[in-house]
């Protein structure tokens, strides 16, 4: 059994908490530390402590967190928040702690959607078709190419998680309605956003774990329902309610695929979003780079803990055993949660309701 004393940042979202509920059903002694720009939610977290630390944005952040890993003794730092992803790998040598993140361009590049498209497509990775818009001539011309391929055209930020901006189109009106909307109340404009080709098949979510160029191991699943996404207007979240493992070597393929054509010598945490177009084919929307999907305990509850992995690998340790590198998990198994009613796996046929 390894010890350790663990400081995750953003520790105040749901997948930090999730990335906590994973270790914590680890065989591994671990103590968690929490820190977040606000103390709302970190009440809900069972760590050791939590710290209130100003945003990535603030000149004094990195010192904040060494104060904390001074005070804590922290011998591990997992950064869960995109912004503090991209700003621990660019600074990692100002941190008193280990991190275990990819090379700081290959994060920089997943953070841009945009530029990551055109850079898996210019390496044969197979995406939608996408067009950045820049000002409302580039919406009407990108709405007359992309409607041919769908009825419908996505319309989504560059930037930022959740599926933020995201609104299925299919008129300049709308499009131009939904940036003057963020423009006004959000702060996005012309040149935030990017249109792409609507993908109206199954959604996978390929979960991996690379050192040093090697894929440890991987895992998909698919995104059934999701977290009120009734109730959002692009009829989606990013989080899903339900999700499904799946084993299929299409997938498996197209995620490390889109991962090598990112970094030379992947290291860390890559997480692969794909979406199925008309004719069935799983086509790569993003890469989640340097942290892990909200339902990162989905797959440790199953068996397959990969930040405990993650963990230990970041600590320097030898993993005492080695996953499958691809499909490790039986492909019948679901993941329920919603808000305030908390988590269940179940199996495929093993479900407790009965039909009348």
């Amino acid at each position: 059994m390894s010890s350790a004393r663990i400081l995750i940042t953003g520790a105040g979202g749901s997948a930090a908490y999730n990335f906590r509920d994973a270790l914590a059903v680890a065989g591994n002694d671990y103590q968690v530390v929490g820190t977040d720009v606000k103390p709302f939610h970190l009440e809900l977290l069972d760590v050791e402590a939590k710290y209130l630390v100003p945003p990535v944005s603030d000149p004094g952040y990195a010192d904040a967190i060494n104060r904390v890993i001074e005070a804590e003794r922290i011998d591990f730092v997992h950064p869960q928040p995109d912004v503090e992803v991209g700003f621990l790998a660019e600074n990692r040598d100002k941190l008193n702690a280990p991190t275990f993140l990819p090379d700081a361009r290959a994060i920089a590049l997943c953070h841009d959607k945009m530029a990551f498209n055109a850079h898996m497509k210019a390496n044969g990775v197979s995406v939608p078709e996408a067009i950045k818009i820049d000002s409302p001539d580039d919406l009407k011309g990108g709405l007359e190419e992309l409607l041919k391929i769908n009825p419908r055209v996505w319309l989504r930020a560059i930037r930022g998680a959740g599926s933020r901006g995201s609104l299925p189109i299919n008129s300049f009106y709308q499009g131009d309605a939904w940036i003057d909307y963020w423009r006004g109340f959000r702060g996005l404009d012309y040149g935030d956003f990017m249109a792409s080709e609507y993908l109206p098949g199954e959604e996978f979510a390929w979960q991996s774990l690379w050192h040093e160029g090697e894929l440890i191991t991987s895992q998909a699943r698919s995104r059934i329902e999701y977290i009120f996404g009734n109730l959002t207007p692009s009829g989606q979240s990013s989080s899903p309610s339900v999700a499904k493992t799946v084993n299929r070597d299409d997938v498996n393929k197209i995620g490390e695929s889109a991962v090598r054509a990112v970094s030379d010598k992947p290291h860390g945490v890559f997480c692969v979003d794909m979406k199925e177009n008309a004719a069935g084919v799983p086509m790569v929307t993003e890469i989640n780079v340097g942290r892990f999907f909200t339902t990162s305990n989905f797959f440790a509850h199953a068996g397959l803990n990969m930040p405990d992995m993650y963990v230990q690998l970041g600590l320097g340790n030898e993993l005492t055993e080695r996953p499958a590198v691809y499909n490790p998990l039986p492909d019948d198994l679901y993941w329920v949660r919603m808000i305030d009613m908390g988590y269940r796996l179940v199996k495929e046929g093993e479900w407790a309701s009965k039909r009348i």
